[in-house]
């Protein structure tokens, strides 16, 4: 299954997906705690912001940004599992 096909398909072709859209949808958080969390290094994905270039602009995370963070969590979520289960090759 490709991420970034699915993602496509959810947000109608998008490029850059809005900051609130994603934290609601995959993050479970809100903006200004998904900024402190990427501020302090617990959230690995680039912001962009769009518009001007001030405080007020818009800020969102480009589709394949958030496809590569979703396969990284998946990868590290499946490492632990395997783990957890005593499989060999994690």
């Amino acid at each position: 299954m490709n991420t970034l096909f699915l993602l496509m398909a959810q947000y109608n072709g998008q490029a850059v997906i809005p900051l609130d859209r994603v934290c609601a949808d995959y993050m479970n958080l809100t903006v200004e705690k998904f900024k402190q969390k990427r501020l302090a290094g617990e959230i690995d994905i680039p912001v962009v912001r769009l518009g001007a270039n001030s405080q007020k602009a818009g800020l969102g995370i480009h589709l394949k940004d958030l496809s590569d963070y979703i396969d990284r969590q998946r990868e590290k979520a499946a490492k632990e599992q395997n783990q957890l289960m005593g499989r060999a090759g994690y």
